[in-house]
This record gives C-alpha cells, sequence and structure tokens, in this order.
C-alpha cells in the first residue's frame, strides 16, 4: 500500500510509467506511445523463434501467448503501425493486442485528428479483429473475446475493447481525466457510484486481496511447473538442453572468443562492413541465441547469416528477419526481442544506415533505458558514403548516441578492431551501435581485437610527441599515413586509435594519462561533428557543415581529410604550439576552443 501512496515519488516503485528497471514484473518501459505494442511483436517473435527451435511434441517450454495493451495514441504512431504490417505479414498467433477504443487523446476528441476506420486498418495488415461493445461492464464478452482470441493462431489478433475514459466520475468521458487528478470531490463521486466508503482513502476490499493471492499463487504454481518442465527436458535432449541452459542462465558459449577473426596489415582493405559480415558469420553458428536483421538494406549492411534461414511465418527457427523500410519498428521490435525471457535469452542485431538511426532514435533511447542489450549495425558511417550525399552522410548522429547513457559507440577502424567491437557488444548489457564504413579501409599493423575494449590506443607511437592525434574509423589510416609522412624527418606525432569514448572513459586514469600525455598538443580526428571532443583534445578537426555528393575519396579530400590534407593540418597545429605563448595555453581548454577555425 505504501507503494501506492508514493505513486510517481522518487525512488518508488510506482512511477510515473512502468520502469523494467525499477519494478519486478515489468517487462519494459513503454512510456512512449507505440513502443510497447513494437515490443509486445518483438516478444512474440522470440517466443515462435525459439518454440520452433526448441519445443518437442512431449515437452513444450514457449508456447504461450503474449498480451499487450495499447490506447489511441498508441495506434497513431508511426512505430506502432511498421510493427504491426510486419506481425501480419508474419502471421504472429501467439499475440494478442486489447485495444482501449475510448475516442479520447491529451488533445479531446480523437475527432480532432483520428478518424480512420482501425478495425480495418488491422485486418487489411492480417490481424485477426474481434469487438467489445461494453469493455466497462461486460466482463462476459471480455472473457469470451480473450478465449476467441487466444484460440487464433495463423495472426495475431486484437480486440478492440469499447469503453469510456474515467468512468463513473464526474469528469468521464473527456480529456480532462487522462493525466490530471479528479480531486477529492471527484474521488468521492466515483466511489459513492460504485458502493464505496467515500471517507476511506487507500482502503481495499478484503475480497480483492484474495483474488490477487490467488492469482498469484497460481502463478507461482505454473513457474514451479515450468521448472520442472526444463529440468526433464534438459535431462532427456541433451544436446538442445544444455543450450537452452545456457540461455536461460545469460552465458556465452564457451571458446567464442577464439572464433573471432583476425586480421594482418598484409591482407587486403575492406570495408569494416564486410569485416563485420565475417565476424557474424563465424560467431552465428556457435551463437545460436544471435538473431537479427536489416531495414531493407541486406546487401549494403551486409548482415544475412549463412547458417540460417530467414524467420518467416512457415520458418520461425530461422534466425534472419527481413525488417523490411520500417527502421523505427525493427528498433523497438528488436527491444521487446532482447527483452523476453528476462532480458537475456536472445541477442538481437538490427542494421541500416547509420543515418538513418536518426528514424528510430525514439526506441534507441529506450534501449539504453532499459539496458537491452541490441547491437545495432550502423553502415554507410560517414561522408565516406560518397555519391548519396548529405542526406545520408551522418554528421550529429554521433554526437547524440554518445550522450546516451548506458548505451556504447564503437567505431573500428579494420578488421581486428571489428572483431573487438563484437567482443564489447556481446558481453555488454545495454545497446552498442556499431559504426562500420562503406569504403574499403586498410588493415592496421598494430591493431587488436583486445585494444578496443580500451576504448584507444597507441597504433603509431614516437617518443616525445609535439602532437598527439587522436582519430576513429576511417580516418584512422590517413592519419597514420600523414604521421609517418612527417616523422621521416623527425619523430614528431604520435597517432591513437579512438574506437569508443565509452569504454575509455572506465579505463583507470593511470591508462588515460598515456594515452592523453600533460604537455603535448592533442588534436582530434572524425569526419563527424566535433560535438565533445574537447573533453580530449585541444584541437578538433571534424566536420562543420553537412556533407556532399561525391565520390567517397573526393568527399575526403574536399573536406581535408585525407592524408595530404592532414599532414598539413598536422604541421600546422605543431608550429603553433612551438611557440612558448601558446603552448602555455594547453592547460587551457577554452583557450584551445577558439583555434579549430584555424587548421
Amino acid at each position: 500500500m505504501d507503494d501506492l501512496k508514493n505513486f510517481r515519488q522518487l525512488n518508488s516503485k510506482t512511477p510515473g510509467h512502468p520502469e523494467c528497471f525499477l519494478t519486478s514484473g515489468i517487462e519494459v518501459s513503454t512510456g512512449p506511445l507505440g513502443q510497447g505494442v513494437a515490443n509486445a511483436i518483438g516478444m512474440a517473435i522470440a517466443a515462435k523463434h525459439l518454440g520452433a527451435v526448441y519445443n518437442k511434441e512431449d515437452i513444450k517450454l514457449f508456447d504461450s501467448n503474449i498480451w499487450a495493451f495499447c490506447g489511441d495514441g498508441c495506434l497513431m504512431e508511426g512505430v506502432t503501425l511498421e510493427a504491426i504490417s510486419l506481425a501480419g505479414h508474419l502471421g504472429l498467433g501467439n499475440l494478442v493486442v486489447v485495444y482501449d477504443d475510448n475516442n479520447i487523446t491529451i488533445d479531446g476528441r480523437t475527432e480532432l485528428a483520428f478518424t480512420e476506420n482501425v478495425q480495418n486498418k488491422m485486418i487489411a495488415c492480417g490481424w485477426h479483429v474481434t469487438v467489445v461493445e461494453d469493455g466497462n461492464n461486460d466482463l462476459e464478452a471480455i472473457r469470451k473475446a480473450l478465449k476467441e482470441c487466444k484460440e487464433v493462431s495463423d495472426k495475431p489478433s486484437m480486440i478492440c475493447l469499447k469503453t469510456v475514459i474515467g468512468y463513473g466520475s464526474p469528469l468521464e468521458g473527456t480529456a480532462k481525466v487522462h493525466g490530471a487528478p479528479l480531486g477529492a470531490e471527484g474521488v468521492q463521486t466515483l466511489k459513492k457510484k460504485f458502493g464505496r466508503d467515500a471517507d476511506k482513502s487507500f482502503d481495499v476490499d478484503p475480497k480483492v486481496y484474495e483474488v490477487y493471492q490467488a492469482a498469484a499463487k497460481r502463478g507461482a504454481e505454473a513457474q514451479a511447473a515450468w521448472q520442472a518442465q526444463v529440468s526433464a527436458y534438459v535431462a532427456k535432449y541433451a544436446d538442445e538442453g544444455k543450450e537452452l541452459q545456457r540461455l536461460l542462465d545469460g552465458k556465452l558459449p564457451d571458446g567464442w572468443v577464439d572464433l573471432l577473426p583476425k586480421w594482418t596489415k598484409d591482407d587486403k582493405p575492406l570495408a569494416t562492413r564486410q569485416t563485420s559480415e565475417a565476424v557474424l558469420n563465424a560467431l552465428a553458428p556457435k551463437i545460436t541465441n544471435l538473431i537479427g536483421g536489416s531495414a531493407d538494406l541486406t546487401g549494403s549492411n551486409l548482415t544475412n547469416l549463412k547458417c540460417s534461414s530467414d524467420f518467416q511465418k512457415d520458418t520461425p527457427a530461422g534466425r534472419y528477419i527481413r525488417f523490411g523500410v520500417r527502421e523505427h519498428g525493427m528498433n523497438a521490435i528488436a527491444n521487446g526481442i532482447a527483452a523476453y525471457g528476462n532480458n537475456g535469452l536472445l541477442i538481437p542485431y538490427i542494421a541500416t544506415f547509420m543515418n538513418f538511426i536518426g528514424y528510430s532514435f525514439g526506441a534507441t533511447r529506450m534501449s539504453a533505458l532499459s539496458k537491452h542489450q541490441v547491437i545495432y549495425v550502423a553502415t554507410h558511417d560517414s561522408i565516406g558514403l560518397g555519391e548519396d550525399g548529405p542526406t545520408h552522410q551522418p554528421i550529429e548522429i554521433a554526437a547524440a548516441l554518445r550522450a546516451l547513457p548506458n548505451a556504447s559507440l564503437i567505431r573500428p577502424a579494420d578488421g581486428n578492431e571489428t572483431s573487438g567491437a563484437y567482443l564489447s557488444a556481446l558481453q555488454f548489457k545495454g545497446p552498442t551501435v556499431l559504426a562500420l564504413s562503406r569504403q574499403g579501409l586498410p588493415q592496421l599493423a598494430n591493431s587488436s581485437p583486445e585494444n578496443v575494449l580500451k576504448g584507444a590506443y597507441t597504433v603509431l607511437d614516437c617518443e616525445n610527441p609535439s602532437l598527439v592525434a587522436l582519430a576513429s574509423g576511417s580516418e584512422v589510416a590517413p592519419a597514420i599515413a600523414a604521421a609517418e609522412a612527417l616523422n621521416k624527418d623527425k619523430p614528431t606525432v604520435r597517432v591513437v586509435s579512438f574506437p569508443s569514448w565509452d569504454l575509455f572513459d572506465k579505463q583507470p586514469m593511470e591508462y588515460k594519462k598515456q594515452i592523453l600525455p600533460d604537455g603535448v598538443p592533442i588534436v582530434s580526428v572524425e569526419a563527424w561533428a566535433t560535438t565533445g571532443w574537447e573533453k580530449y583534445s585541444h584541437i578538433q578537426l571534424g566536420m562543420r557543415s553537412f556533407g556532399a555528393s561525391a565520390p567517397g575519396k573526393v568527399c575526403f579530400e574536399h573536406f581535408g581529410f585525407d592524408a595530404g590534407s592532414l599532414q598539413n593540418r598536422f604541421f600546422k597545429i605543431i608550429e603553433f604550439y612551438a611557440d612558448a605563448a601558446n603552448k602555455a595555453t594547453l592547460g587551457s581548454k577554452t583557450a584551445a576552443m577558439g583555434l579549430n577555425a584555424a587548421f
């Protein structure tokens, strides 16, 4: 009862919106409208897949339904339409959504902005639909609808439950009751209408306790019965049982790290989307709970699994999901897949061009807030993608991603760093975005998967450097080439590959000081917006405009990220700080900020 009294108070179990990280029994956090519907569809996909893989004729461990509630506002959101369209295509007969059809949103009656025929729309999307005309009083009709939908196995179901918002209160049927308190008088009126003592507060009839206690007992018995089934399954089906137990324990298979591909400096240049493809397909046969897909960009993202078929209505054991052009829906569905089975039975990966994470950022934010382990394969990560131009070239997306708590952004510079990115992502209990290049990148001499876990490490060293250059992804190789050219006459420039800020921030201070030495000018090089680099560098070389439509190589030259341009820019920075007065400003980051335009 104290939890109810603490509604919307600090650290209570009853926050303003359900939070899976605060209150046990909450599967997903769903405050932003539409996310919960898509999450439920992800959970239904997970259940379907696991049932297809593990269920036996005599022991069916994954045969339950996924139940969800939504309202008028949810059905207006684009993410919902993306998700329900895919659910209908996939024939998710284990999903039932109850639509609280009360014709009210915050602005007022839905007729102000929402007049479509929801029932016909859902039928057109391949759903079974049933209607309860009096959702306020007709409990028998509700029971009948729930039973009817549970028996539909070839398509998802929606129950249109027609209700009156605030039923029984003085404000019933109005938008005012949506989020505002009824007030003392309104509450008293409501209690009198339903035969309750109007003078008592937080008073619960003992019969209500009995009903809920009985439900809790049934739930505990059902859980114990399921656990017994799991034990019987593991004993009878040794191979599948061992793998299932691994999933239930939230562990990765023994020896998976040894499967990570490695490259040498003599190997041919490859785009990091290509090395990502190699890593995925090296790991997927061993990590059988790795499941994912692309938003209609498989041939560009290179995310197909050679060891598996597609997940489709008739092949739910498949592990590759064709999400279609539905970036936001894909992202929110992946959160549901990750959440199924207490956040960890399946590890979803999803793919699109990095710029289009902007379409789905609301769901990305929910990944971070809820600590869902979702791997984002974000290819075509910079102006290096070339001719598609500024509409497709991400400039500001990384800054938004780096600002997210509980999230990791990793931008590998070659194949080994790509392996390292997956090494981190598969062990991090939260979302990881892998920013991958479209264009080929050379394999570096001193890279390794393990070094990625440090967030930053030296790839070209020299004693007593005059400049330390920090670079990520496709800018590392030209930074090395520029430094090598300058170092021919005198060792001058040290180059640090900096694939991940968040991983670097977790390192001991002693290591951070090795990478960012005191008294030495530090420049960052990255073909993204420079926002945030001032934390690590005195000078930031980055994008201060949108990109351009031209071949990737030409874009790099035009914006000053090719080796020749960087050599010149590095030289000017070294010359500037050779002056004692200028070098004295190294201790002042604010003084350094004003210098960026000069280089």
